[in-house]
């Protein structure tokens, strides 16, 4: 596969991120990641799924939505991970920063996210109709975006593992309260991280199909 890949610091909302960013030759969208809690842009759970989205020809961002000191101070209490407004306040930015930078602009962009990242994704996709196309929640907390869920007009698919019984219920819950065409999928025999075999290798099919169903490339300005 040939891509343009490079680390670099994006600086949006007033710090310094570090993010992952893999465009493939001819890519036909992008996928920002939205990580959980206690997680970062270098979880194997996310890499994997960006590795299938890659060979799919869909470009992606692992970010890490917390800064070095921040994530040192989240250890320790655990608030940040759980401050959705500042997560999605992030992807919001980092969204913002996609559209217009070289080599990732014009890519219609999705939205993949984890446990509490699930949450920031949908508040930011409400936040971005115009450029956000469709959005993957991967054992997610979508209750948490509460009001801003009727505002998500974008497609929305949730993976819930099928042993992770209290989430299914809690997804089941926001998938009513979207304001789009939503979809549930629960994969058999999984729990909450989809560690049993072959289960997140179907989190990774199923988020490829959906986001290379709904990802089209962005009109230009003035086209």
């Amino acid at each position: 596969m040939n891509a343009v890949e490079q680390t670099t610091q994006v600086a949006v909302a007033g710090v310094s991120l570090e993010a992952d960013i893999v465009v493939p030759e001819n890519a036909r969208g992008l996928v920002l990641f939205a990580h959980g809690s206690g997680s970062s842009r270098h979880s194997p759970r996310n890499r994997l799924v960006a590795h299938e989205l890659q060979s799919a020809g869909l470009a992606t961002v692992l970010i890490d939505l917390l800064t070095a000191s921040e994530e040192r101070r989240d250890e320790l209490t655990g608030e940040l991970r759980f401050n959705i407004r500042l997560l999605a306040d992030r992807v919001v930015a980092t969204t913002d920063w996609i559209v217009a930078h070289e080599p990732t602009s014009g890519l219609g962009v999705g939205l993949f996210g984890a446990s509490t990242g699930a949450a920031a994704a949908l508040v930011a996709a409400a936040a971005r109709r115009d450029s956000v196309q469709a959005v993957v929640s991967r054992g997610g907390r979508p209750d948490l975006a509460a009001e801003f869920l009727a505002l998500v007009r974008q497609p929305t698919l949730l993976i819930v593992g099928e042993n992770d019984r209290q989430v299914i219920e809690l997804n089941r819950t926001a998938m009513r309260q979207l304001g789009g065409p939503a979809q549930l999928e629960i994969v058999p025999r999984a729990t909450h991280l989809f560690e049993e075999p072959g289960a997140l290798q179907e989190v990774a099919r199923l988020a490829r199909d959906w986001f290379v169903r709904h990802l089209k490339p962005l009109p230009r300005p003035g086209g």
